[in-house]
């Protein structure tokens, strides 16, 4: 017989949906780590896209199974690979290649998804799933999501971090604290890094990141050069970290750091290892930006079109800049917003300044 004064367990099988990007599943983090704080025992799976299942496990680590610190928050992670089916993403054949390549989610048997996403294909997802309860957005990102959700949950949160987290605490059923993301730890990436920073005697340092998604997010690179030199007046090297198809911008913010920066590139587990010792990072709205913020290392954050209330850095020391002729707009135009251009030099050495100076206070 059940004591009067104890609790239902809950769902012991909870699927989370949150395929991209980069900083998407970053901002999840934290509402994954409040269901597992609530469902400790539970089976939390998380379906995501391929590219960004290093920021849930390591490489090494297999994909389901207990939990550890190569891959803290969940039981099982399924991947999709929809970057090559997207523009067949309605044709049948592709969905029976997705459904060949997620035998293993359907067989779960989750009872309760939750899409974080709010996007038609994640809310497709989340139902395939078979799960018989799916939470979402009473206005999500796409209408036409919420035709799939059978729990719809007004968010109120203007944070993305804050989205998501309401979600999450619809299933929990009280309210709580916002908890920090929790982010895998892998001890091969954090020895490579260790030797290639070694090789190059850098110890203090801050991060540069000039990419971003598209243009119109982009502070010019010769500027993060720059800023570079600024900071190496201070005894800061600057590591200009790059991603794929980034490499050129990177290497014009070097070469205009005249030799105050170097550019390097990183696996998502290495570029963790990276983040957890760096003194500082400087970049605009983009995944390694909110990778920071996650990790509580101060941020100067460079923004143009896109709102730094929904889309800042969250719960770490930081500055935003931003110029106020910069109007709020997802359209991903290629030229640099006019805002961002106005942002110079010496604002964002300033708020570097500022920010370092205050970690010593």
């Amino acid at each position: 017989m059940t004591a009067p004064d104890s609790h239902p367990p809950g769902p012991q099988r909870i699927l989370i949906v949150r395929l991209s990007s980069m900083g998407d599943v970053i901002h999840a983090l934290p509402a994954v780590a409040a269901l597992r704080a609530a469902f400790p025992s539970a089976t939390l799976g998380w379906l995501v896209e391929e590219r960004w299942a290093e920021l849930l496990c390591t490489l090494p680590t297999a994909r389901a199974g207990p939990r550890s610190p190569q891959r803290p928050l969940v039981d099982a992670i399924h991947t999709v690979n929809l970057k090559r089916l997207r523009s067949s993403l309605l044709s049948s054949q592709t969905w029976e290649r997705i459904a060949a390549g997620l035998s293993d989610l359907r067989a779960a048997r989750y009872q309760v998804a939750i899409d974080l996403q709010g996007a038609a294909r994640s809310a497709l997802l989340a139902r395939w799933s078979g799960a018989p309860t799916l939470y979402g957005a009473t206005q999500p990102r796409e209408n036409l999501a919420s035709l799939w959700y059978t729990r719809k949950v007004i968010t109120r949160g203007t944070h993305v971090v804050e989205h998501y987290f309401e979600l999450a605490q619809a299933l929990v059923g009280h309210k709580g604290e916002i908890p920090d993301a929790v982010l895998p730890s892998d001890p091969l990436a954090r020895e490579s890094v260790d030797k290639r920073l070694r090789n190059r005697t850098i110890t203090d340092f801050a991060i540069l990141n000039p990419g971003a998604g598209w243009g119109a997010k982009q502070w010019p690179a010769q500027r993060y050069g720059e800023v570079a030199q600024a900071l190496a007046q201070r005894g800061i090297k600057s590591i200009i970290n790059f991603g794929p198809r980034e490499e050129t911008m990177a290497l014009t913010a070097a070469a205009a750091s005249l030799g105050s920066a170097e550019a390097m590139s990183f696996s998502v587990s290495e570029l963790i290892a990276l983040t957890r010792r760096a003194r500082l990072f400087i970049g605009g709205d983009t995944g390694p930006m909110h990778l920071a913020a996650a990790l509580h290392i101060p941020v100067v954050a460079i923004f143009g079109p896109t709102a730094p209330a929904r889309n800042g850095p969250f719960a770490t020391r930081s500055i935003v800049l931003r110029n106020p002729i910069s109007s709020t707009s997802l359209t991903h135009r290629h030229d640099p917003d006019p805002g961002i251009l106005e942002i110079t030099v010496s604002q964002v050495v300033g708020a570097a300044c500022q920010l370092l100076e205050t970690v010593h206070d």
